[in-house]
């Protein structure tokens, strides 16, 4: 790989980084841990992720157990959670929140498949955007005569050819992460 597409692949497997973490936010048959990675709370007047504030652990396949590490943050945890598009009611005892997750329903493993669909094609859509600033950047230094013209023309086909290649490793996950929502 030519030195200056490296930037650009580095991009790429960070935009496909991000597509793993939000995969790992939905929801399948088990309770999962990282689905509540995106709850934040309020603790002191800022919004922090639930995982910096409390111990989350799964004491059995279908349910999560957060345990704060300040008490008086159960309410506003109860409150974050219930908020969330989760889809949970949790249940506060007064030390530790639970969360019993019920088994899937078909309908609800088509939305969140459709779900995992939308942030696939947002990856894709965001490596296509890293594709095109390097194409425009590659036209502006053949303009100022920095690289020659088939220099930019294999730049670009190198470009390409990552772009394919990021795109399928997508299609890859996303098809797997569908395959694991499906799977009663």
């Amino acid at each position: 790989m030519k030195e200056v597409n490296k930037e650009y692949d580095a991009k790429m497997r960070k935009t496909i980084d991000v597509i793993i973490s939000d995969f790992a936010s939905v929801r399948a048959g088990r309770a999962n841990a990282a689905v509540l990675d995106k709850i934040t709370v309020d603790y002191y007047g800022a919004p922090t992720p639930l995982n910096q504030v409390a111990a989350i652990s799964s004491p059995d396949p279908r349910s999560l157990m957060i345990q704060p590490w300040d008490s008086t943050l159960l309410k506003a945890i109860e409150k974050a959670i219930q908020t969330s598009d989760l889809g949970i009611n949790p249940q506060n005892d007064g030390r530790v929140i639970r969360l019993a997750f019920p088994q899937l329903t078909e309908e609800r493993r088509k939305e969140l498949s459709k779900q995992v669909k939308k942030y696939g094609e947002n990856g894709k859509v965001a490596i296509r955007n890293i594709r095109r600033d390097a194409m425009e950047k590659f036209k502006a230094m053949e303009k100022k005569s920095e690289i020659t013209e088939d220099d930019r023309k294999d730049y670009e086909k190198e470009l390409q050819d990552l772009t394919d290649k990021r795109c399928k490793e997508i299609d890859a996950l996303t098809a797997k992460k569908e395959a694991e929502l499906m799977a009663v």
